[in-house]
């Protein structure tokens, strides 16, 4: 499993979010062997004044936090980290304007369809 929360200003962030959702999608599928129908993305659009950010980036400046079952290697995280680099330029996030932080939990701390996480049948991989 793969939750993603994506912030940044509303007045840019806002009218991309579909094209947004996109492009990290295919990241997520193309380095994790994600399932094309497990999209779980959460927009946080914030006023410009509540949202502080370092000199240096712009009103495009996006953070993208994954939240992630642990067990994926080294190489399919960095995989993912460099192809959303490459993929969100065409949308005016630059490397310097965006920010990526994976933060990998263990199976049996989360719960959803009422079970912990190690006590389910998942159709795809985690080991990639």
């Amino acid at each position: 499993m793969t939750q993603i929360k994506i912030y940044g200003v509303k007045d840019y962030l806002n009218p991309i979010k579909q094209q947004l959702s996109d492009a990290i999608h295919t990241c997520v599928m193309e380095a994790l062997q994600y399932p094309a129908d497990k999209r779980f993305h959460r927009f946080f659009p914030l006023d410009k004044s509540d949202f502080y950010y370092p000199s240096g980036r712009s009103d495009h400046y996006t953070i993208i936090e994954l939240s992630m079952f642990e067990g994926r290697s080294v190489e399919a995280k960095k995989q993912l980290i460099h192809l959303l680099f490459e993929r969100l330029q065409p949308l005016s996030i630059s490397p310097q304007d965006l920010e990526i932080t994976i933060f990998e939990i263990p199976k049996h701390n989360w719960g959803f369809r009422g079970l912990p996480g190690n006590e389910h049948e998942l159709n795809y991989k985690v080991d990639v």
